[in-house]
């Protein structure tokens, strides 16, 4: 997920205090561990489009190697996400952040979380002989998909910039600021992994379009709701404070341990569970369970100074 790799925040005090970085050669440096692992969810993303791509290219001649060809595309972006897990969490705990790193870190979120999963849906719902009007508004939403991606990246790289007053509180938080990209991403895919899986048990023959037509239409109001959180005010838990010292009481070990085997054993219906879980779970405790003063760390888009002009 969208872990903070950003140095920790300056303090704010009537005496400006001496910059972090000495120079932009310093903030630039590329530590070789967390950048990897960046490197890795941009190589994820990159084989992800790949797939889909070959796809495409096998609509209509080979069933088994189209479907083939998107379980992969879908398994890269949840690799993906497991990458942009790592990255922050190494660089923390090696001392190794950088500005560079936490802007790598957001170019290669827009080609994994953004860019991969709106060619998905795109791929995935438009048909050879699909009507203007269908083309149109998956071309549309896929992009409205893509865009918030994008805005949600921007605003996490200023909510959680140190340079920037006011951000010391929110940066050293607990909590998103909207729903992280890699975990709209993951919803998506895990949700045509298990489409993937009951096509695949489908016994009538008919070829793999056919078979995805009656189900991939579900994308579409997926992406509005998922495209509306991740630009919302919205809380989502981060879990930045959970590393390999956390303690942990002898239940929730042992539910930890059964999900896994149940990710092991039911990858396809586990991770839609997941995903879905999180982000049900995050929209209930943002409206029932926080308290009305935390419910909105993110400032306003509205500027008073342009309102009052």
């Amino acid at each position: 997920m969208e872990v903070s790799r950003r140095p920790q925040a300056l303090t704010v005090s009537n005496h400006p205090e001496k910059s972090r970085y000495s120079s932009p050669e310093q903030a630039a440096r590329i530590y070789l561990l967390p950048n990897l692992f960046t490197a890795g969810n941009m190589l994820c993303g990159f084989l992800s489009i790949k797939n889909l791509i070959e796809a495409r290219f096998a609509s209509g001649t080979d069933n088994a190697l189209q479907a083939d060809h998107y379980l992969w595309a879908v398994w890269f972006i949840l690799f993906a996400c497991i990458c942009d897990l790592f990255d922050g969490r190494v660089a923390r705990a090696t001392n190794r952040e950088s500005l560079f790193g936490a802007e790598f870190d957001s170019i290669a979120d827009t080609v994994s979380f953004g860019v991969a999963p709106a060619l998905m849906a795109c791929f995935l719902i438009i048909r050879p002989g699909a009507g203007d009007n269908v083309q149109l508004a998956t071309w549309l939403l896929a992009f409205v998909y893509l865009l918030c991606v994008g805005v949600r990246l921007a605003r996490f790289n200023v909510l959680t910039n140190p340079l920037v007053p006011g951000n010391e509180k929110r940066a050293a938080g607990g909590d998103f600021v909207g729903l992280p990209s890699p975990a709209a991403a993951g919803m998506m895919a895990s949700l045509v992994l298990i489409l993937s899986t009951f096509i695949r048990r489908d016994v009538t023959g008919n070829p793999f379009d056919q078979k995805a037509d009656a189900w991939t239409w579900s994308l579409l109001p997926l992406m509005l709701v998922i495209s509306y959180l991740m630009i919302s005010n919205v809380r989502f838990p981060s879990f930045k404070k959970l590393d390999w010292g956390t303690r942990a009481r002898t239940r929730i070990f042992i539910l930890i341990v059964l999900v896994a085997a149940l990710v092991i054993r039911y990858p396809e219906y586990s991770f839609p569970a997941i995903f879905l879980g999180y982000i049900v779970w995050s929209v209930v405790r943002h409206f029932f369970l926080l308290k009305k003063s935390e419910i909105d760390p993110a400032p306003d888009d509205e500027d008073d100074d342009v309102d009052a002009l």
